[in-house]
């Protein structure tokens, strides 16, 4: 059953040409993928197809009476709404009935809830009941009556992603769904889409997300569009069988155009003395032999100084604020070549760690010693900042105009773009004309041309097409410093690190010789026989009941001297977190503070809210012996 029809679509952004007349259809149960460049209409024409922009030219057309959801990648809600109005805002009735008793919960309105309860039980939506709060919960969207405003940017991205996921529609439309989301966010919604029977059109850069949900994937490279019905692996065996024929076409017509140009050499310079259609083949022939080969690479060869005995020394370090603790003494000294990894849910630490070695945050305690040769190329989020009415070549040419290379020659700052998929044309194009993904792409250009031995990079594929992230990985295969690398792509952690610190919580950093995916599947591991072992005590514990019963009662395990000083630790923290809890709720429900401050405190309550529900866990868990 046809869901969707696209034919013949333009579009144009400015004088820019982004795509010309596109034509594919979207079917019932597809999961589809579109990879392109960045720059290249992405965003653009996922704004067409959910109505947000018109095209040039084309037309769209849907199945009458289909429901369709879209998830942009920068996000929108009306000032002044709460958590619960933006999740609960569909006009779908079960939708609303959940809103209901959502909202009669927050209230403690019983006879609210009672009506609410009652609706629920007709239309048989507890199982929808059960699912929506999986999905708000797992998403972290902040407290239900909290103001949308106060909300940081990816608190906002991961609230119009639970919108979307609990409206259930028949077509969604997702724009980078995985940005803002933490790697167990990330698994946990790539189990929920796989089981989803939602028919889906997204773009995202995350590869084992598309390797996984995806059952095709439409490509638009150099204004042609192109389809594979598979994955992503799928999609990069037969593109990189269609790369070879094309190179192979393309070597062919050069062979033959050489062959033509000889012969219109000869001939008479007056045209009508020349064969017409032998005249036009040759031009013809002379735009095909032209054309480029599909795949670039960054030829970026940088002249880095060689690090000495002495690289970086973290010595016990520690940071926490007030009575969070995100890292109880961290030690390390790092090795030449070493390629480390950070994993950990959002809030956890790992931008801390890298702010504290570039200098930029103190540690509350412990020594980070940097050595004399170490030149740090920091690559982070906040660092991407043009000046107004700046060009693509300024950007470069304000940090040198040559660079030395490795065998002692120079090359310029336009060979420099061109080497780092800027082709001339863009050269004096104004970076606010630029996509963010070509945005990011410039500003790595500009931290890797100063030549470091040691790159920190803090999520650096956020925004970039997937064509740039494969050449970005071939490139630091082969970069001879150090690595440290904060990431929620797998795919970008698998290829390039060695080991992780994996932060756990509570201070604690794991350091893990392996990958990410290594990592998965031990946790995997010793999880399973983590529960093995607790069925098999509590089938013990069952089978053995009724002797139980007949014995004199045992003396009831007791605390250890450290566990009593953690449960006496942990009920003072939790009372201190519900006290700053409701503090912070009534501050913000007040209206006496400005944006900023509203921001900053609702970044700070999703924080709290976090803890609490760990901290609470392992309350339980050791007051069954208290």
């Amino acid at each position: 059953m046809n869901y969707l029809s696209v034919e013949n679509l333009s579009k144009r952004y400015g004088e820019k040409l982004l795509f010309e007349n596109i034509s594919f259809g979207i079917d019932k149960g597809q999961k589809v993928a579109l990879v392109a460049r960045n720059g290249t209409g992405k965003s653009s024409l996922l704004n067409v197809l959910a109505g947000n922009e018109a095209p040039e030219t084309g037309s769209v057309v849907y199945r009458n009476d289909l429901r369709v959801s879209f998830l942009p990648q920068e996000p929108q809600f009306e000032s002044g709404q709460t958590v619960l109005d933006t999740l609960f805002s569909s006009d779908h009735e079960l939708v609303q009935v959940i809103k209901e008793y959502q909202r009669s919960m927050e209230e403690e309105d019983t006879e609210a809830m009672q009506s609410a309860f009652e609706k629920l039980d007709r239309l048989n939506g507890w199982d929808f009941e059960v699912r929506a709060r999986q999905i708000f919960t797992k998403l972290k969207t902040g407290k239900l009556n909290q103001k949308v405003d106060t909300l940081s940017g990816g608190q906002l991205k991961r609230l119009a992603l639970a919108h979307v996921l609990i409206d259930e529609p028949d077509l969604l439309i997702l724009d980078e769904p995985t940005n803002h989301l933490d790697l167990t966010m990330i698994e946990w919604l790539e189990e929920f889409l796989g089981q989803s029977h939602m028919t889906l059109f997204m773009v995202t850069h995350d590869r084992y997300f598309l390797d996984r949900i995806c059952n095709e994937i439409i490509e638009i490279d150099q204004g042609t569009l192109y389809k594979y019905k598979g994955n992503y692996s799928y999609f990069l065996q037969k593109r990189n069988e269609r790369y070879q024929v094309q190179a192979s076409e393309v070597e062919k017509s050069q062979n033959l155009l050489r062959k033509e140009l000889d012969w219109m050499r000869r001939q008479p310079k007056a045209r009508g003395t020349k064969s017409k259609s032998r005249i036009d083949s040759f031009y013809d022939l002379k735009d095909k032999a032209s054309q480029k080969a599909s795949e670039d690479k960054i030829k970026l060869t940088t002249n880095m100084e060689r690090l000495g005995s002495k690289i970086l020394e973290l010595h016990n370090i520690k940071k926490q604020y007030d009575d969070n603790v995100l890292i109880d003494g961290l030690n390390h000294k790092f090795a030449r070549r070493e390629r480390i990894g950070i994993v950990g849910p959002n809030g956890a630490g790992k931008s801390t760690l890298l702010n504290m070695i570039m200098g930029l945050e103190k540690p509350t305690g412990g020594k980070i010693v940097v050595g004399e040769t170490v030149k740090f190329g920091y690559y982070h989020q906040s660092g991407i900042k043009f000046k107004p009415g700046q060009r693509v070549i300024e950007a470069v040419t304000e940090i040198a105009e040559f660079i030395p290379t490795p065998k002692g020659s120079d090359i310029s700052a336009a060979q420099l773009l061109e080497r780092f998929l800027f082709p001339r044309s863009m050269h004096y194009n104004h970076i606010e004309k630029l996509s963010g993904g070509e945005k990011r792409r410039l500003y790595l250009l500009q931290v890797l041309m100063k030549n470091p031995n040691f790159l920190i990079l803090d999520e650096p594929t956020n925004d970039l097409d997937i064509l740039t992230l494969n050449v970005l990985e071939d490139y630091l295969v082969d970069f001879q410093g150090c690595l440290l690398i904060v990431t929620h792509d797998r795919y970008f952690m698998d290829k390039l690190v060695d080991h992780l610190f994996v932060f756990e919580g509570n201070g604690q950093i794991r350091d893990y010789p392996g990958n990410y995916s290594q990592y998965r599947k031990q946790s995997a591991r010793e999880e399973a026989q983590k529960k093995k072992e607790e069925n098999k005590q509590a089938s013990s514990t069952g089978s053995d009941r009724k002797e139980k019963r007949d014995k004199p009662p045992q003396e009831k395990k007791k605390l250890s001297y450290k566990e009593k000083r953690e449960f006496e630790q942990l009920t003072e923290e939790i009372e201190k977190l519900e006290t700053e809890k409701a503090e912070l709720s009534e501050a913000m429900n007040s209206g006496s503070l400005e944006h900023d401050e509203l921001r900053k405190k609702g970044e700070r309550l999703e924080e709290i809210m976090s803890d609490l529900e760990e901290k609470e866990m392992r309350w339980l868990e050791l007051s069954e012996y208290v």
